[in-house]
């Protein structure tokens, strides 16, 4: 099954979110309730419910930040994330400041997303909106 563009950002949605939770190596229950919130809140469009895909996802990024590769997995959701570039800012942001402060690598991460990943995406959506 094809999925659609909303549903494949909202999966590298999690998938970002869960990276950017886990990164630091402390998972906060603010942390916990933001991502479970925020979860619940996408139109879910898969055959794969949404907590099997969020087990998934934990497993795999648990994985690539035990193995140094959090930087490429943050890569791999480029595309993904580019379909909603100030909505995946947003739950960035949100995600690493709901526990009262960024660490070093969530803010490393962030500054990816924000200045190389996204930053064609962010800029010119803020030009259609003006």
């Amino acid at each position: 099954m094809q999925l659609s563009e909303q549903q494949s950002f909202n999966q590298a949605l999690i998938k970002l979110s869960v990276l950017l939770y886990q990164v630091d190596g402390t998972v906060t229950l603010s942390e916990q309730d933001y991502l479970s919130s925020m979860v619940e809140s996408l139109d879910w469009q898969s055959p794969i419910c949404r907590e099997a895909f969020l087990n998934d996802t934990i497993y795999q990024t648990r994985k690539a930040i035990d193995t140094g590769d959090a930087v490429t997995f943050l890569r791999s959701l480029k595309n993904d994330l580019s379909f909603d570039a100030e909505k995946t800012l947003e739950v960035a942001m949100a995600i690493t400041g709901v526990d009262g402060e960024r660490s070093e690598e969530e803010t490393e991460l962030l500054s990816l997303l924000t200045h190389k990943l996204l930053a064609k995406a962010l800029v010119s959506g803020k030009d259609t909106l003006q």
